[in-house]
């Protein structure tokens, strides 16, 4: 082991934590409200009135009920469209909290981000296995023919929605040849979304990881120390999808994170 690589993965990890108990993330998410399910507009401990109207949402609300969007009080109507960045930069605020507008599959949603929320409070680390090079091994990439394909798969709410899939990832892991399926984000990065034999037994019932986009080659840098828990293992609103056909490894990975603290 580096210092270097040690380090790195010291200063991710700090980074993670801080993210992770940061006032609007992903422990402050109180509510996924998806707008079909209330089809009076009333969302629960909410003020406001919320339609989907085609391509938008439409929010309804008197100057009195304390919404606001883009810092001005909403005395009327308000066209929203899907939030693209992070839930503190989210357009409607209602006090501290954020009200994070999205969309999945054409099915409209509010999320609820609270500073306050009781899971933040009580948030006391996440337990991860310590640095160990072993864990970090060369990978290549391989595009699917077509490009891209989508899978079915289920969500941690109970449905079902398509995952984007962008080609296989090959590593060698403690002598065994594995795969992964994985997802290739907007900067290049692939996204992988996996279980294993420690799942549900020693670590969170399935992980991420993101593996740094390949050279012209293919070639990345599998590192399962920097295995990520999904959102919903810290609120359960979140939508996380679970591992496609074949990202359920045989093989236990005993590194990176493996539940809350």
């Amino acid at each position: 082991m580096t210092t270097d690589a040690f380090e790195e993965w010291r200063r991710w990890r700090e980074h993670r934590v801080a993210a992770v108990s940061a006032p609007y993330g992903p422990l402050a998410l109180t509510g996924t409200h998806w707008l079909a399910d209330f089809p009076d507009g009333r969302l629960p401990d909410i003020p406001g009135h919320w339609t989907a109207d085609g391509d938008a949402v439409l929010l309804s609300a008197a100057a009195d009920e304390g919404l606001t969007v883009d810092g001005r009080p909403v005395d009327g109507e308000a066209r929203l469209t899907a939030d693209t960045g992070p839930a503190a930069e989210a357009r409607v605020a209602y006090g501290d909290r954020r009200l994070v507008v999205l969309a999945r599959e054409g099915v409209w949603g509010v999320r609820d981000f609270d500073p306050g929320a009781a899971t933040r409070r009580a948030f006391k680390g996440i337990a991860a296995t310590p640095y160990d090079p072993a864990w970090a091994v060369p990978g290549r990439f391989t595009p699917y023919e077509e490009g891209h394909r989508s899978v079915r798969v289920p969500n941690a709410d109970g449905r079902e929605r398509g995952l984007g899939l962008g080609g296989e990832l090959a590593f060698a892991l403690a002598g065994a040849e594995l795969t992964l399926q994985v997802s290739v984000e907007a900067d290049g990065s692939l996204w992988a979304v996996f279980a294993d034999a420690t799942s549900g037994v020693s670590s969170y019932r399935f992980r991420f990881l993101r593996p740094a986009a390949p050279d012209a080659e293919g070639r990345t840098t599998v590192d399962f120390n920097r295995a990520l828990l999904p959102p919903c293992a810290f609120a359960d609103h979140f939508v996380c999808p679970f591992p496609p056909p074949g990202n359920t490894l045989e093989t236990g990975v005993e590194a990176g994170e493996r539940e809350l603290g």
